[in-house]
């Protein structure tokens, strides 16, 4: 069965509300740019998260983790304001 792109997109959103209140204890959110046409999730990470030291392990760890999991057609999460 092919699942499309709405159907993924709708299940991004899902997941990301649902992770949304961990982040927000930190001071931290995460906002959904995209999904690219190879299953990446682009994000945003916003307040806190956008320049904890910690957040690319946040982002791997966490979010990308229950992401996969909630998501297997997603390959990976990545934000797209990182300032390295």
């Amino acid at each position: 069965m092919e699942t499309n792109r709405e159907d993924i997109t709708r299940k991004v959103l899902n997941v990301i509300d649902q992770i949304r209140p961990y982040l927000q204890q930190d001071g931290g959110d995460i906002e959904f740019i995209e999904l690219t046409d190879d299953n990446t999730v682009n994000v945003k990470l916003l307040g806190a998260c956008g320049s904890c030291p910690y957040s690319t392990m946040t982002l791997k760890n966490g979010v990308e983790t229950a992401m996969k999991k909630a998501i297997p057609e997603v390959k990976s999460v990545e934000a797209i304001n990182l300032e390295i």
